[in-house]
């Protein structure tokens, strides 16, 4: 569970610091969220997925 919070906690870093350095660059790229196709937004999501879930492992492992 602590690592949970951990990464969680990490999350919300990388998140505020997106939030406090860039806020035009953040509003611009959510614009454009609408027009990509669901495909490429899942694919990129899936894409995010495996690498987090492989640098877990690699680091934990």
């Amino acid at each position: 569970m602590a690592d949970f919070l951990t990464g969680f906690a990490f999350f919300l870093v990388i998140e505020g610091l997106v939030y406090a350095l860039a806020p035009s660059s953040l509003k611009r790229m959510a614009a454009m969220l609408p027009a990509l196709p669901d495909g490429q937004l899942r694919l990129f999501g899936l894409i995010s997925v495996v690498l987090g879930v492989g640098l877990v492992w690699l680091i934990r492992g």
